[in-house]
């Protein structure tokens, strides 16, 4: 492998990078809304070379380089959050900034970014004849990750009937490799009650106060300990090998959280007793957890089970159409997923990275001290697509990407130019270190 030779020709392509990526985020591109992102990928496909280029019909763009039976795949949603409040910006988030070492705008780093690298590191594997005889590339910009992690690839997989051998995901790791993460779900529970005029308030059954029973039972759930006498034991249980078999990477993941993300309510009047609550819970899964077991434990507290029938606990589902129209409805819960860091494509990726950059991350000067204060191969806090790549349809999936976890969803977002370099030259040497294993 001429490592070498590789990050020439990375190094080489930087003004073509970021361009690219400045074309892309000069658009709007929130998720449902992506269009013109996704036809700015395509064009630049077709302009370097790529052999098939398509736009599926829910509106991810998928380009192929090669033409080999086993897939090789890698991934970057090219969605966006929105822009939040204009006044905390320091400059156009759609016009942008550049400098000799930074991009600025709204998808720099999360994750448009990640298609730029891609896109260029399968050309570098065309430019040098590193695509492995029986592979072909596979790049996607995928949609409506932002609102719903993984649908895109639901579709990728059960409607557009492609699976591949691997995925790299390139969200942003801050010049790591990361294995997996945290997965979560959305859970909602309804609580009914009876209204009746407030100045009688014996009279009616206040729904509020029952949720507000509730609510302590599920605050305990996230803050209690784990000790036998406690009767509402904490997530931090599944930490420990007593309550979960995967304990060792629940540490590796982190342990597991519930918080209330909203309430609703419904009252005849603001002179009546509520007659039904609702509340949205956000729940991060660590390794071992299910949808089945999160929601069997807001089922089996202790105030909900005192109200009986009049609580039901249930999961959100999301049904907001595509830019394309297409609805392709979903259980909002995203798995955890995390890679053994033994596994091959594990060591592959280390492979590729150490033969270009040695053990240690590299980074912008600013964001050097950081990086280089946690180890190589590491998780993410947020989630990713790897939830439906990996967590529920059991393809390996391991994450490499240019810009930082920080600057997802953060106004005066920007990337570094250094970082896309570095992952195309990463990406470009993947594949055949990977079959030559």
């Amino acid at each position: 492998m001429e490592f070498n030779k590789i990050k020439e020709a990375a190094q080489n392509y930087e003004k073509e990078m970021t361009a690219f990526l400045r074309a892309i985020v000069k658009n709007p591109g929130e998720s449902c809304g992506e269009k013109e992102h996704i036809d700015t990928i395509a064009a630049e496909m077709k302009k370097v070379g790529f052999d098939e280029v398509q736009i599926d019909p829910q509106g991810n763009v998928i380009g192929y380089m090669g033409t080999g039976s086993r897939i090789i795949a890698f991934d970057a949603h090219i969605d966006t959050v929105g822009i939040g409040n204009i006044e905390n910006w320091n400059f156009d988030p759609y016009e942008g900034y550049e400098t000799d070492t930074e991009i600025g705008g709204r998808g720099t780093s999360d994750q448009c970014g990640g298609i730029v690298s891609s896109v260029y590191g399968a050309k570098i594997m065309k430019d040098l004849d590193l695509i492995p005889e029986d592979c072909k590339i596979m790049v996607v910009g995928s949609v409506q990750e932002e609102d719903c992690d993984g649908l895109c690839w639901q579709y990728i997989i059960n409607e557009d009937k492609v699976r591949p051998e691997f995925v790299v995901s390139t969200e942003p790791t801050d010049g790591g490799i990361y294995r997996g993460h945290r997965g979560r779900m959305e859970i909602r529970v309804d609580v009914k009650g009876v209204s009746c005029h407030g100045s009688a308030p014996e009279r009616g059954d206040n729904a509020i106060y029952k949720m507000a029973d509730i609510l302590q039972d599920v605050r305990s759930l996230n803050e209690n300990d784990a000790a036998d006498e406690t009767e509402i034991k904490g997530l931090v249980k599944m930490l420990d090998e007593k309550y979960n078999p995967d304990w060792k990477e629940a540490n590796f993941l982190g342990r597991g959280t519930v918080t209330v993300s909203e309430i609703f309510y419904t009252s005849p009047s603001r002179c009546a007793v509520a007659d039904s609550c609702s509340v949205s819970l956000d729940r991060r899964m660590t390794a071992g957890e299910t949808w089945e077991s999160c929601l069997d434990e807001i089922r089996a507290l202790p105030s909900v089970q005192k109200y009986g029938d009049d609580v039901t606990v249930s999961m959100y589902h999301y049904d907001r159409p595509s830019y394309t129209n297409l609805v392709y409805e979903i259980e909002c819960y995203f798995p955890t997923w995390v890679i053994p860091e033994n596994h091959k494509i594990t060591k592959a990726l280390e492979a590729s990275y150490k033969g270009m950059f040695g053990d240690k991350r590299i980074g912008a000067a600013e964001t050097l001290e950081m990086r280089q204060s946690r180890p190589l191969t590491d998780k993410w806090t947020f989630s990713t697509n790897g939830v439906s790549i990996m967590g529920r349809n059991g393809i390996p999936c391991i994450g490499f990407g240019p810009g930082a976890e920080a600057q997802a969803h953060a106004p005066n977002e920007k990337t570094w130019k250094q970082d896309l370099v570095t992952c195309a030259a990463v990406y470009a040497a993947l594949p055949k270190l990977y079959v030559e294993q």
